[in-house]
């Protein structure tokens, strides 16, 4: 038996003065924290909510997110957590697909109202029976009507719980992944994948108990931040700094400020921390440098450059890894104790097999030939909500293949070299062409669409979309771009539209998308 929020428990135990979250001036201890789950624990009992049942969480890096995870996990429910960009539909969606029995959602702000559009997902969600808006102040009335806040929710709620424990194998969270389908798929994860996860994590960075400070810039909501920085932090009793969203200038400020020893982030956000250095006054570099014990990079490539200018200026080397969501996520690291290879994912973390495959699931011996990543071991996922043949065809005897093609060295290092799949990784996000040209074609004057993405200095790539026109319709590329922000998360719908009197395709109709550019 087993539950993931002994990661906190755990920590709140031994270390309950220890500051847990720090949120500018706003600092609360693991024992602060896990009281306050408690509460939320209690609160979803008391309503109903059963162990085994699914709870969805809308919520930006602020306290409030890892006490509704652990407070939902606590109960013995399976946290769902939702990007803070998506639509009202694409809410509804995440929501039915998941057979979510309640939904808390951050109120947001006017440029970006995650409560307005969580409510309008929930509304549409018949079976999802009950939502909780979190309010910046727990004791303000709602501004939504109809929308319960959670901190009315809470009230005279008891901070001791009796935590719910689970088979090791039970889902403990559900986390959404799109595919070539264009439908996103909930890959169930277990409480035994993650703590594993967690716990090998801080194997491989040798992290001390009550030692280290992450400044945690990548959403929660994603498997890469919330393995990575809040459950292997909480199991060793760090501090995690929170920002909301990543601005490279408040982040060096807070990573002096804040004295953090442990950084993440994608490629994007160390181009954007460099440029940044010389931008923002009284930054002491070596201050910086002194205190930086670890930094850990995914979701793309690193270029030599950024990995050296880092050593310089911050006294540390850049330790690159992989994985997904399916595999909780980290299935491969740099391995520490040696000097990385620029380039590579690294080796198979602790407890975890990879190998290269063809497409019949041979296996490929050979150095430097490609096939696809396929992994094996305790981070495999349970597979995809609701969906058993999409599982069925990504598994095979305990083995997971991933889409990605790489290629092994004579040493045993992985590089990856392709997306077997269409997939764009606009800033650390996923972005799949074929849900994007799924939403472009609804619109009424469009009758085809093609997505690809384009190198972005920045972002890493940007989405872009090829489209034709239906006979006689008349809109203008800027007109579709704006189209596109008000239908889809931010991070999804393509920032230039090309309209086109054709695209290229095979003789059987499909198109050649690596014509266009």
């Amino acid at each position: 038996m087993l539950n993931l929020s002994v990661l906190l428990e755990d920590s709140a135990r031994h270390y309950p003065e220890r500051t847990a979250v720090v949120l500018g001036p706003q600092r609360l201890t693991y024992a602060q924290v896990d009281a306050a789950a408690s509460q939320v624990a209690n609160m979803l009992a008391a309503r109903g909510v059963q162990p085994g049942d699914k709870v969805a969480l809308t919520c930006p890096n602020l306290p409030y997110f890892p006490i509704v995870y652990y407070g939902i996990l606590k109960a013995g429910a399976v946290v769902v957590p939702l990007n803070v960009l998506l639509k009202g539909r694409e809410i509804a969606y995440h929501l039915r697909d998941s057979g979510a029995k309640a939904y808390f959602c951050f109120q947001g702000t006017p440029e970006l109202p995650m409560g307005a559009e969580g409510f309008a997902g929930f509304t549409e969600a018949a079976d999802c029976e009950q939502f909780f808006l979190i309010t910046a102040d727990p004791a303000a009335a709602s501004p939504i009507e109809g929308a319960e806040t959670m901190g009315a929710a809470l009230a005279g709620q008891s901070p001791a719980f009796e935590t719910v424990l689970r088979d090791e194998t039970d889902a403990a969270v559900i986390l959404y992944t799109s595919g070539t389908t264009g439908q996103a798929k909930g890959a169930e994860l277990s409480h035994s994948n993650l703590v594993l996860n967690a716990l090998t994590c801080n194997r491989l960075f040798a992290t001390k108990p009550g030692t280290d400070t992450h400044l945690l810039v990548l959403p929660l909501f994603h498997s890469f931040g919330s393995t990575v920085n809040m459950n292997a932090g909480f199991a060793t009793a760090s501090t995690l700094v929170l920002l909301p969203r990543f601005e490279a200038t408040a982040a060096v400020q807070l990573l002096q400020s804040e004295n953090v020893t442990f950084f993440a982030g994608v490629p994007t956000m160390y181009w954007g921390l460099l440029n940044a250095l010389d931008q923002t006054e009284g930054v002491d570099v070596e201050r910086i440098a002194r205190n930086m014990r670890v930094a850990v990079s995914g979701g793309s490539s690193l270029p030599v450059e950024i990995i050296k200018a880092v050593k310089e200026r911050f006294g540390v080397t850049i330790l690159e890894g992989y994985g997904l969501s399916e595999t909780s996520p980290v299935a491969t690291f740099s391995d520490p104790d040696s000097d990385p290879r620029p380039g590579s994912i690294g080796i198979p973390i602790w407890g975890v097999e990879v190998k290269l495959i063809d497409g019949d699931w041979n296996t490929i011996e050979n150095p430097d030939e490609i096939g696809e990543i396929a992994i094996r071991g305790h981070n495999i996922f349970r597979g995809y909500i609701g969906r058993p043949e999409a599982t069925a065809e990504v598994m095979r005897n305990g083995w997971f293949r991933t889409g990605d093609l790489a290629r092994r060295d004579k040493d045993g290092f992985y590089y990856i070299v392709d997306r077997a799949k269409d997939m764009i990784i606009r800033g650390g996000f996923n972005v799949y062409p074929r849900e994007i040209e799924e939403v472009l074609i609804t619109h009424e004057a469009v009758s085809l669409a093609a997505v690809i993405g384009v190198p972005h200095e920045s972002h890493g790539e940007e989405v872009k979309a090829f489209v034709i026109l239906k006979p006689g319709a008349a809109v203008t590329e800027e007109e579709l771009v704006a189209w596109g922000r008000e239908q889809m998360a931010s991070y999804k719908y393509p920032r230039v539209v090309r309209i086109v009197d054709a695209l290229p395709m095979t003789a059987t109709g499909k198109l050649l998308k690596r014509e266009l550019s």
